[in-house]
């Protein structure tokens, strides 16, 4: 009897010792934010709450666009204001976010758990979507889902559910939540949304890429902002190398890359003019691409019926600026990407560049991924037929910071920025064409 009540004293003191049972669901925002938590609107720089029936994010000292709003405003779905209608017009970005200072765990959630969401696509036609967690630094993953969500424009009230997993990734802490859900956008629209929970365990309608394997994935650059003009650059590169056969030439450079590539045509053209035309070189860069847009791009013709000695390749920022990608899974594009020129043009050097700084420090989040993808493909050079060369030094002050003069957005190179990349490549590059003859 005397045991009997201390096991049963011992085992009531442990269930009340013991940390309550997760909830079925968390409601993030059903009707009001869960507690602690608030409905934000803005863009990367700017924000206000939506504490009313309606907050409109404060303009930018300098906008890209007089006409920039972004606001949001309570409305209804099931009731007269259980859901929140958010609208934005000429922004490069703009979100929707459930904040709070409290974090949530959400690791009882993840095994069989879903984020779930009712969404009212109204005008999706010039902007773009996609849905965001994430629990602190270096500790996000977004979901593009441009196409669907333009598929869903005029369809009324529709009910998405993603798998929780979707947005973790291996060593992401989900004890610490603290942006449970967030809707990012860009362009011009206007959708609403109402009951955001997440399940503890739901059925899944919705899929998502798997971001281990995104980066060697071919696709086309799928964003808002660039799907009127990235399909029609690809035709007319294809178009310009048909030209050159026709007309006897054959590029002796090829420069492959993103926007930092893209833009010797713009604030690079006079030193391209000066170093790189007698060469008949060829620009292949796309703003905005991440390695597996380039994977696409050489698998669908733009390095085909042409013979470079030399190709300059330059890839994997936006992986990190956009997606966050973990290094080694940029890095396997690269990898990726160095197999696919190989297998197309076996005669042509390949001058690997490391991923320029970004960042005005070199403390910043962006920097030293960019440094640990750099030190990454470095050993991918034989020496032979691939060629590493990081010219980072070039384009930063001694301290490590980097100079509005040759980097104004701390991203794309100045004119001065491109005679720099120039003056330190060409030593190089220079040998590698020698070497081709």
């Amino acid at each position: 009897s005397a045991s009997a009540a201390l096991t049963c004293a011992t085992t009531g003191a442990q269930a009340a010792d013991a940390p309550p049972a997760p909830a079925d669901e968390l409601r993030v925002f059903v009707g009001q934010p869960m507690k602690g938590y608030q409905l934000t609107i803005g863009d990367f720089e700017r924000s206000a709450p939506l504490t009313g029936d309606r907050a409109d994010s404060p303009p930018a000292p300098k906008p890209e666009s007089p006409n920039t709003r972004i606001s949001a405003r309570r409305s209804g779905k099931d009731g007269a204001r259980d859901a929140v209608t958010m609208s934005w017009q000429d922004t490069w970005y703009a979100s929707l976010r459930v904040t709070g200072d409290t974090p949530v765990d959400l690791r009882p959630y993840l095994a069989h758990g879903t984020l779930e969401f009712d969404i009212n696509v109204k005008d999706l036609s010039q902007g773009g979507l996609s849905f965001k967690l994430a629990c602190g630094d270096g500790c996000e993953r977004k979901l593009n889902f441009l196409l669907p969500g333009r598929a869903l424009e005029g369809q009324g009230w529709q009910r998405l559910s993603f798998a929780l997993s979707c947005f973790h990734r291996d060593g992401d802490d989900f004890s610490r939540v603290t942006l449970p859900f967030s809707v990012e956008t860009g362009g011009r629209g206007e959708l609403s949304i109402a009951n955001v929970r997440v399940l503890r365990r739901g059925q899944p309608n919705a899929v998502c890429p798997n971001y281990r394997t995104e980066s060697v994935t071919p696709s086309p650059l799928l964003q808002s902002w660039s799907l009127d003009w990235w399909m029609p650059r690809h035709e007319q590169k294809l178009a310009a190398i048909r030209a050159m056969r026709e007309a006897g030439k054959n590029p002796s450079v090829v420069f492959i890359g993103d926007s930092i590539t893209q833009g010797w045509e713009d604030a690079g053209k006079a030193v391209w003019a000066e170093h790189y035309a007698r060469y008949d070189a060829l620009d292949l860069g796309f703003g905005g691409d991440h390695t597996e847009n380039v994977l696409w791009r050489l698998q669908h013709g733009e390095i085909d019926g042409i013979a470079p000695k030399v190709t300059v390749l330059m890839i994997g920022t936006n992986n990190t600026g956009d997606r966050q990608d973990e290094p080694t899974a940029t890095a396997a594009g690269i990898r990726r990407l160095i197999d696919e020129i190989r297998m197309r043009q076996p005669a042509s050097k390949i001058l690997l560049l490391a991923i320029f700084p970004r960042d005005p420090k070199p403390d910043g989040r962006g920097r030293r991924l960019n440094n640990e993808i750099n030190a990454l493909i470095r050993g991918f050079a034989d020496g032979e037929v691939v060629h590493f060369l990081d010219i980072g030094a070039a384009l930063t002050n001694p301290d490590g910071t980097l100079s509005a003069e040759v980097m104004p957005d701390w991203l794309h190179p100045s004119e001065r920025g491109y005679r720099l990349w120039a003056e330190a490549m060409n030593p190089t590059l220079l040998r590698l064409l020698e070497v081709s003859r």
